[in-house]
């Protein structure tokens, strides 16, 4: 599984693009959310990925954070629900208008971005909903904080990587509340979170 890429981006013409990893160049698809962020071809960036693998290809989808990947994730667990689909879905809406929509059950909304009908929708809002009530969204969705493809939040991308672990969203802010961070690489951060140390 390829995680996550640093590189020179070669190529942007949504959604795909082009990174030279010394040498090699990853061909990747990304949101409108990642696309706003990204610097001018010739720019250092990194990108958090997921690997699709089908038998006719394998795909790799590139997120300027964690928490946009971990949202993506949970999205293609829903039945009906495709990459292509999810990144139409992070494309059209923030990730706090998505969050508001689930809670109030707000279906009609979510039909208005393209590609999302009556029953995926209502089918979104119950499945995300009952994880959201649980604390265990699997979607890391913070709020207003600007991150971009090369300016990470190493306090937001440690709790969206602790809840990728399996921890509930709760328990994550909570491991990582109680530790000096002042400094700290989000690895550095995830490392003392699992150890409880500070």
């Amino acid at each position: 599984m390829i995680g996550r890429i640093r590189g020179v981006l070669l190529e942007k013409q949504a959604p795909a693009l082009l990174v030279d990893v010394q040498g090699l160049a990853y061909e990747l698809e990304a949101s409108m959310s990642t696309f706003y962020h990204l610097p001018e071809c010739g720019e250092t960036i990194t990108l958090h990925t997921h690997l699709v693998v089908r038998e006719d290809a394998h795909l790799l989808y590139g997120f300027a954070s964690l928490s946009e990947r971990v949202m993506f994730r949970s999205l293609i667990r829903i039945s009906g629900v495709g990459p292509k689909l999810a990144l139409t879905i992070l494309s059209g809406i923030s990730a706090e208008e998505f969050t508001r929509c689930i809670m109030e059950g707000d279906s009609k909304a979510l039909t208005q971005l393209p590609g999302v009908g009556k029953k995926t929708a209502e089918r979104l809002v119950v499945e995300l909903k009952d994880k959201l009530e649980a604390g265990d969204s699997g979607i890391s969705l913070p709020k207003a904080t600007t991150t971009t493809a090369v300016e990470e939040n190493p306090v937001n991308d440690a709790v969206s990587a602790l809840i990728s672990l399996g921890y509930k969203a709760q328990q994550a802010s909570q491991m990582v509340r109680n530790l000096d961070i002042e400094g700290k690489s989000t690895e550095d951060i995830i490392r003392a979170a699992l150890q409880g140390t500070g």
